[in-house]
């Protein structure tokens, strides 16, 4: 599955992907708000995300897309579906590399996905989870409709609490 934007085409991950994904996740500005300790990822950590990523696909038949832009083929980061096993709900989320970062991309991006989660996924609420203090993340949901829901704790950081950002299909759908 590939979806575009106007700017930017999201599609699976293949190998060629690797070196950018593991650099994103090396670098401190973007570990601190998805890592399980908040700090950079290794090679071979990154490796095992990467992998997961992969597996996702083949297991749930959806997953978190490379995310490229369609004008220079740059990698920016991954953005999609996620839902692996023991997590709270249904989740559109997103990580950009720091280059990236301030471009709208991840705005651009995630509203695909939400339109795609509820017209060719069938989903009837999507959620997405974001440390308290990452206030860009919070930015994007709230720009891309969703809503504070709560909080909620996510499998692999059952001692850190997140924030629960959501949307209805019906909520979608009468925006703007």
């Amino acid at each position: 599955m590939v979806l575009e934007t106007e700017r930017l085409i999201l599609r699976p991950f293949a190998i060629d992907d690797f070196d950018a994904f593991a650099a994103m996740y090396a670098d401190p500005r973007v570990a601190e708000f998805v890592t399980e300790d908040g700090k950079p990822l290794s090679r071979f950590s990154a490796w095992r995300a990467f992998a997961t990523i992969a597996g996702h696909w083949t297991l749930r038949g959806f997953g978190l897309f490379a995310v490229v832009e369609r004008a220079t083929g740059t990698f920016v980061g991954r953005i999609g579906p996620w839902q692996p096993e023991g997590w709270p709900g249904f989740e559109i989320g997103w990580t950009l590399r720091s280059e990236c970062w301030g471009r709208g991309y991840a705005t651009e991006a995630v509203k695909r996905c939400i339109e795609n989660a509820f017209t060719e996924l069938d989903r009837s609420h999507i959620s997405s989870f974001i440390a308290p203090e990452n206030m860009r993340s919070i930015h994007v949901a709230e720009r891309v409709g969703e809503r504070l829901e709560g909080e909620t704790v996510l499998p692999h950081m059952p001692d850190r609490k997140v924030l629960q950002y959501g949307v209805s299909r019906s909520d979608w759908q009468r925006r703007d």
